[in-house]
């Protein structure tokens, strides 16, 4: 075993330091390997940024109430006899000032991306305090909360990130209604960044909404349980609503780019087959440059694992530098890109790319993989080819 050792590891050597004799081919696959392995880490670097910034807003003490059959906010209705009878719901947690529910509203409006100069539709949330208190991780970070009753709003760091017009005390012209932004808020990087907020009752006003909201949030208390409540909205024939979570709310709501992870397998699968077919072309020409070392190697009583070993080892080598190279300019050029795409209501979401070691551990296993089959039928190729005939390729 210490001699078959041996000699694999003089064979290995052998390879690495013929190299610079194809170094161009050499280089040509580590390039292929790494660019397939850059664009595969790209996608999922935006699908895995996109769900976290989806995720991160949900809270699983926050019961989410929508009308039954909507997909989304936008879709959903609530008037206010039902917002009072979802305030009488059990399991809902009260303070000094009552339920602490948050019925809201949720307009689009147009925003201007800062990088094309396109119109892109942007949430313009309805909220009371209430409901801001419920965003974990909110913080203002510039100016001041709008007042009720007025014409103000405050901007999520994202928007204020990606689109045009939204800087501290602008004005705002939104159709036939102009809105002044007197703050500047962070909720963490979740999707809440991606929207305005304002004073619901100023937009049931100007936006003919009557009474009505859309949504309704309500705060749970410790170790209540969704079946009591689901129980009491079919008790109720006046409440037209499903309750769920809003963790769980969001969950799905993040699945809508999911498909952008297996589009890139897709590409970098498709990418992978023409890199292999040029890792496979460079590993053959490595054996045919190395025929005579190989002859003269087995000749003195060198095995043929020993030359098989060597040649995987060098084509994995490659592979590993190429699946380095390909992850080091996905890190400098993807890691913490800002960026924004249409979310499940119709709206722009403002989110970052998110590369992570299981990403990066995807790239390299798929680098690893075209470094292995196009080593193996090279490697069994120098390992099969008779002495005599190694050495008449080698004249």
């Amino acid at each position: 075993m210490s001699t078959l050792l041996s000699q694999s590891a003089a064979v290995i050597k052998m390879n690495i330091q013929s190299l610079p004799r194809r170094l161009w081919m050499s280089l040509a696959m580590v390039f292929a390997s790494a660019v397939v392995v850059a664009i595969l880490l790209a996608f999922l670097a935006m699908a895995k940024g996109f769900d976290a910034t989806m995720q991160s807003a949900g809270s699983d003490d926050i019961a989410f109430f929508m009308r039954v059959g909507s997909a989304a906010e936008l879709n959903s209705s609530a008037s206010r006899e039902q917002v009072n009878l979802i305030e009488n719901a059990p399991g809902i947690m009260r303070d000094e000032q009552g339920p602490m529910v948050s019925a809201e509203l949720y307009v689009i409006v147009d925003g201007v991306k800062k990088s094309s100069q396109t119109e892109a539709n942007l949430p313009l949330r309805g909220l009371d305090q209430r409901g801001v208190t419920m965003r974990k991780g909110f913080t203002l970070v510039a100016g001041r909360m709008f007042e009720p009753g007025t014409d103000e709003l405050i901007v999520g760091a994202g928007v204020l990130r990606e689109f045009d017009g939204f800087d501290l005390g602008q004005e705002i012209r939104f159709g036939k209604y102009t809105w002044k932004v007197v703050g500047v808020f962070s909720a963490g990087g979740n999707v809440f960044e991606s929207e305005l907020w304002a004073d619901a009752k100023v937009i049931q006003n100007l936006y003919n909404r009557g009474s009505s909201y859309q949504s309704v949030r309500a705060r749970l208390e410790p170790g209540a349980s969704l079946d009591a409540i689901t129980a009491y909205l079919k008790s109720e024939p006046r409440l037209t609503h499903e309750v769920q979570t809003e963790s769980a709310y969001f969950a799905e709501q993040g699945k809508s780019l999911a498909y952008m992870a297996m589009f890139g397998w897709v590409i970098s699968c498709i990418m992978a087959l023409g890199a292999l077919a040029g890792a496979l072309n460079t590993m053959y020409t490595s054996v045919s440059d190395r025929a005579m070392e190989i002859a003269t190697l087995r000749a003195i009583g060198f095995s043929n694992f020993s030359a098989f070993i060597g040649t995987m080892a060098e084509a994995m080598a490659l592979a590993v530098l190429g699946s380095l190279l390909g992850s080091l300019v996905a890190y400098i050029f993807f890691d913490g890109l800002n960026a924004s795409t249409l979310g499940g209501s119709f709206t722009q979401v403002v989110f970052s790319f998110k590369l992570t070691p299981e990403l990066f551990a995807n790239g390299i296993t798929l680098a690893l993989i075209i470094g292995f089959v196009s080593g193996f039928f090279p490697a069994w190729r120098a390992a099969r080819v008779p002495v005599i005939l190694a050495f008449q390729a080698g004249r």
